[in-house]
């Protein structure tokens, strides 16, 4: 028998997360689609498959390679993506095993017992076609003995209105589940149901830590989090201890959930972060994208402190104060030689005697106002009243210590500053975090236009690399000698 696995859905129904990747490659609680489907396959003794795939083929190939791991030799065969089942196999090379068919949509769920049983029956019939038929529907599963069989109930855009099966070709399974995800609330549900257990034989990656929480490998997570209900935390993934886990929760692999964040019935997908003091319900969080299952709303966040990718905004949303208060300390205690300089230069520049002067500055900690929205709170920075740009910097090194500033960062700004700021790429920057160190800080003077200084930090954001980070820090450390940080006229 051959075994033919169509994984070539464009995803259309689910963006925006298959604007990266395909439905085959969601995960499902710890696991894509596809490899829960493997698994089953390799449970039922399959030792040979073909993969049928559409777009983004070459991540399906990266990640299964040729199906070692499962004891299986597969293979790829690749289509434009949602092509008819009959059109397909017409391509396919013909082989000696070709008198009997499995055919199976490797981007859907179904309960893992579903293909034993299914075979067990279909074994028993003597039809050209036998469809697997969940509460009347097609389930994506079929066993073809000629190639002139209809196939067109593996057709996705046909499974996924639901049409009915002709009785004399199907096999009605009762005690199974079957998981379209022919839209974003069914996976968001499928992802639920995974980890609360209702697929049941569904293999979940992971150990159970506490009653009704399962973690992944190198996850962080403490029990008290979970307050109710089960929780899901995929590999690599942090969640504070402040952070609220409520009724059913599933964290994908990479994701850092901060300070008294609250998720209930809700998803997050892999790379991403969840900010402090983020209150989410019955959504899906992947990245910047926010999707509302329960009233069908999409909404793209542009602030880094709600919600972000980790792939892309790495400005510390994995966050460490930790690390940056202990860089800002370090920085301090190297600095300590400059700051009688300081003294001397205000008192020489400044007849009033005055040395530091204030200035309300827009930190990076998170407030709720009386309204319940989140705000950046403002800080008071203290400057040296010399002209000298470097000396007079300097206070702001406890400013990071403090956990106002970060270490590295786009240039802090006052509130009217920031509230300027109305543009999307305006408002996608000005929600990074505030730091000590940053290209603008380091190669801009104080008549450098607003724009200009904007653009930079723009840039940074969409360019940023953490191993960049300490490239700023060396050229902060050569700019010492550099004319410009001591020469008030540069």
């Amino acid at each position: 028998m051959r075994t033919i696995i169509l994984a070539d859905r464009l995803g259309n129904e689910l963006f925006p997360l298959t604007d990266r990747t395909c439905p085959a490659l969601l995960p499902i609680a710890g696991k894509s689609v596809l490899e829960h489907n493997l698994d089953m396959l390799a449970n039922a003794g399959i030792k040979r498959a073909v993969i049928v795939i559409g777009s983004f083929a070459d991540q399906v190939r990266t990640q299964f390679e040729f199906g070692r791991r499962w004891g299986m030799e597969l293979d790829y065969w690749h289509t434009r993506g949602e092509e008819g089942p009959n059109a397909v196999l017409a391509q396919l090379p013909r082989q000696q095993n070709d008198d009997e068919l499995l055919i199976i949509r490797g981007d859907m769920i179904r309960t893992p017992g579903f293909l034993i049983e299914f075979l067990e029956q279909a074994a028993k019939r003597d039809c050209p076609v036998l469809h697997g038929v969940f509460a009347g529907q097609a389930s994506g599963l079929c066993l073809c003995r000629t190639q002139q069989a209809d196939l067109s109930p593996l057709h996705w855009p046909s499974l996924a209105q639901g049409l009915p099966v002709p009785s004399e070709s199907s096999v009605e399974l009762l005690d199974a589940k079957v998981y379209r995800l022919e839209s974003l609330a069914n996976f968001h549900q499928a992802n639920l149901d995974a980890a609360a257990g209702r697929v049941a034989g569904l293999t979940i990656p992971g150990r159970q830590t506490a009653l009704g929480l399962t973690q992944g490998r190198n996850s962080k997570v403490s029990s008290r989090s979970l307050k109710v209900g089960i929780a899901f935390v995929g590999s690599g993934s942090e969640v504070h201890s402040t952070a609220e886990l409520n009724h059913e929760v599933v964290i994908s692999d990479q994701v850092i959930v901060d300070r008294y964040a609250i998720l209930t019935d809700t998803v997050v997908l892999p790379n991403t972060y969840v900010g402090e003091l983020v209150n989410l319900s019955h959504s899906i969080a992947r990245g910047s994208d926010l999707i509302r299952v329960d009233i069908n709303t999409h909404i793209h966040i542009t602030d880094a402190f709600l919600l972000a990718d980790l792939r892309q905004t790495t400005l510390g949303n994995s966050l460490s104060p930790l690390f940056n208060r202990l860089g800002g300390l370090l920085l301090l205690v190297f600095s300590l030689p400059l700051w009688p300089l300081a003294v001397l230069a205000s008192s020489r520049e400044n007849n009033s005697g005055r040395l530091l002067r204030p200035r309300q500055l827009r930190g990076n900690r998170i407030v709720l106002t009386e309204f319940g929205e989140r705000c950046r709170t403002e800080f008071t920075a203290w400057e040296w009243t010399t002209s000298r740009p470097l000396l007079r910097a300097l206070p702001r090194i406890l400013a990071v210590v403090s956990g106002d500033l970060r270490l590295f960062g786009i240039e802090p700004v006052t509130r009217q500053q920031a509230a300027q700021r109305t543009e999307e790429w305006e408002l996608f920057t000005d929600g990074a975090p505030a730091g000590l160190i940053g290209p603008t800080q380091l190669r801009h003077s104080k008549n450098t236009p607003e724009e200009e200084r904007l653009l930079t930090d723009a840039y940074y954001v969409g360019q940023h690399d953490r191993g960049k980070n300490w490239i700023y820090l060396w050229e902060g450390l050569l700019s010492l000698f550099s004319r410009r940080l001591w020469n008030p006229e540069l």
